[in-house]
């Protein structure tokens, strides 16, 4: 799959799984996607997909790297869809 096939996916799951934020953005907490079955069947490589989202400036997170467990409470922000 490339790339932005890829994103366009990550967008569709984090607006299904996320709620609006203060801001009335599109947040989802990273564990909530690294847990949900149907994003572990669509996503080969979840983390790297979030990575390229968010250099294309399409989601930001805090954190550089994302590994389950560690940071499950991260808010994975929607910034455009």
């Amino acid at each position: 799959m490339n790339v932005s096939h890829e994103i366009n996916l990550l967008v569709g799951e984090i607006e299904r799984l996320g709620s609006k934020n203060a801001e009335g953005q599109t947040s989802v907490k990273f564990g909530v996607l690294f847990n949900d079955d149907r994003c572990a069947n669509i996503f080969e490589a979840l983390v790297g997909t979030l990575k390229a989202a968010k250099k294309k400036k399409i989601v930001s997170f805090e954190s550089e790297l994302l590994l389950q467990g560690v940071h499950d409470n991260v808010d994975i922000i929607l910034l455009q869809n």
